[in-house]
């Protein structure tokens, strides 16, 4: 079972676990699908994180695939603005013309590939050109236009018009998003040829064509002919890193989350603050998650825009037929990025900068060859009775709160798959007010109410007022999966028996 933001590249990972492939294999192939028919939300040019079980070891391991800086990154290039505040996704200072924010100013060396192609030397079996090529293939094809898609576009069409490459794939006439005709009759593409070549490069040469051949030579040269410092160097220098995961013992079962740069120790802090909490509240939800957010924001200094759009940040979860799972997160960080194409690669790139504070002297300030500090939480948990999950979201900072509701839900409240995806969630992530889903029941309303200063919002597809997740959850010997019910693309596809 795979359970994706999008259904076609939850297709391409069900056809891998079909072919034989493992819930790694299954993930790889995911992993790139999701570049293609995603391509503002993952892609060869972002960063993330795996956490996965394996059964036969009955052992949790964490793949962490984070960006750096580039080496040659100046922080004196980044000069404060003045008066204000960014509200793109973080409340920085603002930085001069948004050099940390858009374009290739703000690009910082990624790490899919790397992290893909460790998970699958470390765990995986079938090779890797088998699990790249579905994605190079659809890329030929070129991702279909639809309303989703022309929303999202629509939604950044300033900055994508601002790129002459990014206005090229994502813009008709460099003004408006590329659309089908309201019959659905027409169909248009986007034109993701040079995507594809890339691709079946990385899917050819392995992980090398990106982190020292000729793709990463390609796509530095790009970077720095629009102004940023990324450098062949970079990304030779780059590593994916294996992790011990954190494990947080919780009602008779465990939680796995990762460590370090990610959203892991916000989620272990919480859960934590829940284990005395007998059949926890929402209210009870917003202490925790406000009591860990605040250790967090004093310790790295991340702090989220009042009111900023949801992360360009892709979610997946998958389960084989032996009990392995995996939780995949990767980003672009904003909505497309830094809203620039590298013409050579076909590749949307990253603005994984924005992720550092510019202002000097923090703990997470601006440097150059640092780790960038993510959001991003993917978490394994099991309850006492044996049954495992593979969960995490999308959203940015809503992640956590996210994570920790639907692990409460299955663990404590004993809730079906499907019920705890349906069930409302509240949102609080360090600053009040709580956000609280409109369905809430009135009791519980009143009662988060009486604790917190509150505001309602209903669970749209767009925007977002909550994360969005999509999990996969085995129980004995039956698989299932869930993503958010609100997503236009988001669903659940199992493998074929016979």
């Amino acid at each position: 079972m795979v359970a994706s933001q999008h259904r076609r590249a939850a297709e391409v990972g069900a056809a891998v676990l079909e072919a034989g492939g493992d819930a790694i294999d299954a993930a790889v192939a995911t992993s790139f699908a999701l570049g293609v028919v995603e391509p503002w939300m993952s892609g060869v040019a972002a960063g993330g994180c795996m956490v996965l079980w394996r059964a036969k070891e009955q052992k949790a391991h964490v793949v962490d695939y984070g960006m750096r800086s580039p080496r040659a990154l100046d922080p004196a290039d980044y000069p404060l603005a003045g008066e204000g505040k960014a509200m793109d996704l973080f409340a920085w200072p603002l930085v001069k013309d948004d050099r940390n924010v858009q374009g290739a100013t703000a690009v910082a060396v990624p790490g899919v590939v790397a992290g893909m192609a460790l998970a699958h030397e470390r765990f995986g079996r079938v090779p890797w050109r088998e699990l790249v090529a579905p994605a190079a293939a659809l890329a030929a094809e070129g991702m279909r236009a639809d309303w989703y898609s022309g929303l999202l576009i629509a939604s950044a069409a300033r900055g994508l018009a601002a790129d002459p490459d990014a206005a090229a794939m994502f813009l008709e006439d460099k003004r408006w998003p590329i659309l089908g005709t309201w019959t659905a009759l027409t169909e248009k593409r986007l034109d993701q040829r040079r995507l594809a070549a890339t691709l079946e490069a990385i899917a050819r040469d392995g992980p090398k064509a990106l982190y020292g051949g000729d793709v990463g030579a390609a796509m530095a040269k790009d970077v720095r002919d629009k102004g940023g410092c990324l450098s062949l160097a970079d990304l030779s220098a780059y590593r994916a890193q294996l992790a011990e995961p954190l494990e947080v013992a919780y009602r008779g079962g465990r939680v796995f989350a990762a460590p370090g740069m990610t959203g892991g120790p916000a989620l272990a802090h919480a859960l934590q603050i829940l284990t005395d909490v007998n059949k926890p509240s929402y209210a009870d939800y917003a202490r925790a998650l406000e009591a860990a957010w605040t250790q967090r924001l004093r310790q790295s200094g991340d702090r989220e825009a009042p009111g900023a759009p949801p992360a360009c940040t892709t979610h997946f979860s998958v389960v084989d037929r032996q009990g392995n799972l995996c939780a995949v997160t990767q980003t672009l960080l904003s909505i497309f990025g830094s809203r620039v194409v590298s013409p050579s690669t076909g590749a949307l790139l990253n603005n994984g900068i924005m992720w550092f504070d510019p202002e000097p002297g923090k703990p997470n300030s601006l440097a150059p060859g640092k780790r960038c500090l993510g959001n991003y939480c993917p978490a394994i948990g099991e309850n006492a009775d044996g049954a495992r999950f593979a969960i995490g979201a999308s959203g940015g900072r809503k992640i956590v709160g996210t994570v920790m509701q639907l692990a409460s839900f299955l663990i404590d409240h004993g809730m079906s798959f499907e019920a705890a995806f349906h069930h409302p969630r509240i949102d609080m992530s360090g600053t009040r007010p709580v956000i609280a889903d409109l369905s809430m029941p009135a009791r519980e309303l009143r009662e988060l109410e009486a604790a917190f200063p509150v505001r309602t919002a209903r669970r749209l597809c767009f925007p977002y007022a909550f994360a969005v997740p999509a999990g996969v959850l085995r129980e004995g010997e039956l698989n299932m999966g869930c993503t958010e019910v609100m997503s236009p693309w988001g669903d659940a596809v199992a493998e074929r028996t016979t």
